[in-house]
């Protein structure tokens, strides 16, 4: 008695694939396998795109966002002074900085002053932040030492200020313009504190492309700010810029010890991880949604199937009486709803990868065809619409493309199996 042949032998493709390609003539469903492909396609493509977004935002938030702020802070526990003002100022500000900044995992730590005042120029105001930092921490700063956009020279900051490109804007200044700076909490006399004017000449300007960081940040030298805002001997804190930013949480008891103990710690994550969150709420929600999309579209595969099995009904019949068993008609059935879903799977990660790889010029054409305003850096908080492809998204998309399509395919598969050849060719 002869072997049976093995599962999804070459005939069982061959079947397959002649049914696929058939004409509508021939009682093919031509129409019908192009929509499930395109419809399969479309979604993939939209979901790759969506989480290649996603990560964008992710990455330029601990990127770009980071980029200028410290993954780390190191405060001085708070003590109530005499006249009931809360201090936090570190004395040993440099030992502090230099025992973190020696610790594995930590890229630099740097003592700063910090302060809110009044900026004005020529009759314009505006409320900015003043850092006050060092000129090597300034240009250990990536994301200030390398910005998008650079006007004047870094190296003369210990000269005057660096400003950022929205604080420019909004003043009006350029480089070599004086900058005024009011502090409310001035010169203290048997009067009462009076406000402190100074003026600075811009040397730098920077745009790091945070919307909220050039618009209000002022970097001035720290042995000037001590002086401006009374400062004398102290720092405000001690920001620290950590290797991997995602391990902040897990470097907290090492700063801790390196700092003495009498510290308290904030992280990025303490005060992003509201954001944080949302974003991950956002995130996942998005993938269920578009999850669905991948659903619907392969249910056209289902669709298609159960057309090509009606129109088939004779061929099976046949086949199993020239001693096709259920089983290579199952198969033969699967192959071409998998072969749909295959095909489209492909196509639509070229598409979304295309997208991701290409969004600037997309979205730029979008926002002319839009006549602009489609994306505001000034709500959004970055510069342009991100997006970056990682293969583990990918290969979540092409999992769950895949993984629905063989799996509705069984059902249609199945009921062609199932039928019986008496009743297929009764009426032929």
């Amino acid at each position: 008695m002869a072997a049976s042949p093995p599962p999804f032998s070459g005939y069982e493709f061959l079947i397959a694939w002649r049914y696929l390609r058939a004409r509508r003539a021939e009682g093919g469903v031509s129409v019908m396998t192009w929509i499930s492909f395109l419809g399969i396609a479309l979604a993939v493509a939209a979901l790759i795109a969506t989480l290649a977004v996603r990560t964008g935002f992710r990455y330029e938030f601990v990127g770009t966002i980071l980029g200028a702020n410290p993954h780390v802070s190191v405060y001085d526990v708070a003590e109530v002074e005499a006249d009931g003002r809360v201090d936090r100022t570190l004395e040993d500000y440099a030992e502090v900085a230099a025992g973190v900044a020696a610790l594995p995992g930590v890229a630099h730590a740097a003592a700063v002053i910090r302060g809110q005042v009044m900026a004005t120029h020529q009759g314009r105001n505006a409320g900015v932040e003043v850092v006050g930092i060092s000129p090597g921490d300034l240009s250990a700063i990536p994301l200030v030492a390398e910005p998008e956009v650079a006007i004047g020279d870094i190296g003369r900051f210990s000269e005057g200020i660096a400003i950022g490109s929205g604080v420019a804007r909004e003043l009006g200044v350029n480089v070599g313009d004086s900058l005024r700076l009011i502090s409310p909490d001035g010169a203290r006399t048997p009067f009462g504190t009076s406000p402190r004017v100074s003026a600075y000449e811009v040397v730098y300007i920077f745009q790091v492309g945070r919307w909220d960081i050039d618009r209000i940040r002022v970097y001035m030298p720290f042995a000037e700010a001590q002086t401006y805002f009374n400062r004398d001997g102290v720092a405000d804190e001690i920001e620290v810029m950590l290797d991997d930013p995602e391990s902040a949480r897990s470097m907290v008891l090492p700063i801790l010890e390196a700092a003495g103990g009498d510290v308290s710690i904030w992280t990025w994550e303490d005060s992003s991880g509201a954001f944080l969150q949302a974003l991950q709420m956002e995130d996942n929600i998005m993938f269920i949604i578009l999850s669905i999309l991948v659903l619907i579209a392969t249910m056209n595969i289902v669709s298609g199937l159960i057309m090509l099995v009606k129109n088939k009904s004779r061929d099976i019949g046949i086949l199993r009486t020239m001693g096709l068993s259920e089983g290579s008609v199952l198969r033969v059935f699967f192959l071409c709803g998998s072969a749909i879903g295959v095909a489209g799977t492909i196509a639509g990660v070229a598409l979304g990868c295309a997208f991701a790889i290409w969004i600037d010029p997309i979205f730029d054409f979008v926002n002319w065809i839009a006549g602009g305003g489609v994306w505001d850096p000034s709500v959004r908080f970055l510069s342009s619409l991100p997006a970056r492809l990682e293969w583990g998204d990918v290969l979540s998309a092409v999992t769950l493309s895949l993984g629905l399509s063989f799996l509705v395919t069984i059902f249609p598969a199945r009921r062609a199996a199932r039928m019986n050849p008496v009743e297929a060719l009764r009426y032929e």
